[in-house]
C-alpha cells in the first residue's frame, strides 16, 4: 500500500469512527441553553446523551452481522444515511422527548461508521500492524474533543444551539461522498450468511466464547465507561460548579483531549519494547491509583478547578496506552467473524457507557464527587476482569509492533 494510499485510508478511517465522539462532544457546551429553551434541566437534557449511547450500542449488535452478510461499505452507506436524516430533524423538535429519540436514532446511524471502521482496520491489516493503525484511528478520533466542544461553544454563542445538528449532517454528507468515492470494499459479501436470529446468536457466542475476546473487550468497555462518565458530567462540573463560560469549557475540553492524544501516540512508539498485553497491565494499574486520588480528593473538599482538570487528565492518558491494545487483542483471534466480534465490543463499551451517564446524572448536580467515583470503580473492575480473565486465556495472541507473540 503507498503511503499516500495508507494515510488517506487512515485519515477516511478515522473519521468515520470519529463521528460518534463528535456527535456526543459538540453539543455539550448547550447544555444550559437546550434545557431553557425546551423548559427542561441539565439532568434531563443529559438523558440524550444516555440515549445516543444506548443507540449506539443496539445498533452495533444489528450492524455486524449485516457487514459479514453484505459486506462493509452497504450497511456504512445506510448508517450515514440515517444519521444525516435523524440530525436535520433535530432542528424541529420543541420538546427534550424529541430530542432524546432523535439521538437514539442519530446514534444508530452512527454506530455503522464505527463498527465498519473498527472491521476494516482487521480486514486491511495484518495484526503485526494493527496496533499501531488503532493508535492513529485514536489520534484521529481524539482531535474530536480538541474541535468539537470548542466549536461547538462559539457555534452555539453566535447561531444557537440547533446549528450543532446542520454542522453534523453537513459533516455526515461528506463523509458518505468521501466513503462511495475513496474506500475500498475491504470484505467480499458472503450470501451463504444468515441473518435468521439463531444464526446470528450462535455467531456471537462463537466470538463469546473466546476467553481473549471477552478479557480485553471487558476491559475495554469497563475502563471507557469512566470516560464517559467524565464526558456525562464534565457540562455540570465546568460550567455549573466551577462557573466557567460555554467556550471556556470547550478550550478546557481540547486541553484534556491532548493528553488521550498524546498518550495514544507514545503507545506506538513504546510497542517497540513492551508488548500490548503488558501495556494494558501497567497502564491499568495506574489509571486505578490515579482515580482513586482523584475521588479521595472529592470527598475532602481538596479539588479546585485545576487540580481537576489534572487529575482527569492522567485518567485519560492512561485510557489511551488501554484502549488501543486492548481493541487489538480482543480481535485478534478473528478474521471471519471480525464484524461481530467488533460490534459485540463496541456494543459493550457503549452499553456500560450509557449506564456510566446515568448513574451520574442520579447524583446531585453540586458535587463533582459522581465523576471520580465511577472512575476509579470502572478501573479496579476492569483490573479485576484482567486478573481473572487471563487465567482462562491458554494461548493468547499477543499483538507487537514487530510480530505476532504466542504467549502462554
Amino acid at each position: 500500500m503507498a503511503k499516500k494510499q495508507h494515510f488517506y485510508l487512515i485519515l477516511i478511517l478515522g473519521s468515520l469512527a470519529a463521528l460518534g465522539p463528535f456527535s456526543i462532544d459538540m453539543y455539550l457546551p448547550g447544555f444550559v441553553d437546550i434545557a431553557k429553551d425546551l423548559r427542561s434541566n441539565e439532568s434531563t437534557v443529559a438523558l440524550s446523551l444516555s440515549s445516543f449511547f444506548i443507540g449506539i450500542s443496539a445498533g452495533q449488535l444489528l450492524y455486524g452481522p449485516l457487514l459479514d452478510k453484505f459486506g462493509r461499505k452497504k450497511p456504512l452507506y445506510f448508517g450515514l444515511a440515517l444519521y444525516i436524516l435523524s440530525s436535520f430533524l433535530c432542528l424541529a423538535v420543541t420538546d427534550v422527548n424529541q430530542l432524546i429519540v432523535l439521538r437514539f436514532v442519530q446514534a444508530i446511524g452512527s454506530c455503522a461508521t464505527a463498527v465498519a471502521s473498527v472491521a476494516m482496520v482487521r480486514d486491511l491489516f495484518s495484526v503485526e500492524e494493527s496496533p499501531k493503525v488503532f493508535a492513529s484511528l485514536m489520534l484521529v478520533i481524539a482531535v474530536s474533543p480538541m474541535l468539537a466542544p470548542t466549536a461547538g461553544g462559539y457555534l452555539i454563542s453566535a447561531l444557537g444551539w440547533k446549528y450543532v445538528f446542520v454542522f453534523l449532517g453537513l459533516m455526515a454528507v461528506l463523509m458518505l461522498l468521501a466513503s462511495i468515492f475513496k474506500l475500498p470494499e475491504s470484505y467480499k459479501p458472503d450470501p451463504n450468511y444468515s441473518l435468521k436470529p439463531k444464526p446470528i446468536l450462535t455467531n456471537f457466542f462463537t466470538v463469546l466464547k473466546e476467553p481473549q475476546f471477552y478479557t480485553y473487550a471487558l476491559i475495554s468497555s469497563i475502563t471507557f465507561s469512566g470516560l464517559f462518565a467524565y464526558v456525562s458530567s464534565s457540562p455540570t462540573v465546568f460550567m455549573k460548579i466551577y462557573e466557567v463560560s460555554k467556550t471556556g469549557y470547550g478550550w478546557i475540553f481540547a486541553l484534556l483531549s491532548v493528553s488521550f492524544i498524546g498518550s495514544s501516540q507514545v503507545n506506538s512508539l513504546i510497542l517497540k519494547w513492551f508488548t500490548s498485553k503488558n501495556i494494558v497491565t501497567y497502564a491499568l494499574i495506574a489509571q486505578c491509583i490515579f482515580s482513586l486520588i482523584f475521588l479521595i480528593f472529592a470527598l475532602n473538599n481538596w479539588l479546585n478547578l485545576y487540580s481537576t482538570i489534572g487529575f482527569i487528565a492522567l485518567f485519560l492518558s492512561c485510557l489511551g496506552l488501554i484502549n488501543p491494545n486492548a481493541a487489538a487483542l480482543s480481535l485478534a483471534p478473528f478474521s471471519k467473524n471480525a464484524g461481530s466480534a467488533s460490534a459485540l465490543m463496541g456494543a459493550l463499551q457503549m452499553g456500560l457507557g450509557a449506564l456510566a451517564s446515568v448513574m451520574v446524572s442520579l447524583f446531585s448536580e453540586h458535587s463533582v464527587v459522581p465523576m471520580p467515583l465511577v472512575m476509579t470503580v470502572a478501573a479496579f473492575i476492569a483490573l479485576c476482569c484482567l486478573l481473572i480473565g487471563r487465567k482462562f486465556i491458554t494461548t493468547e495472541v499477543e499483538a507487537s509492533s514487530d510480530s505476532t507473540v504466542i504467549a502462554h
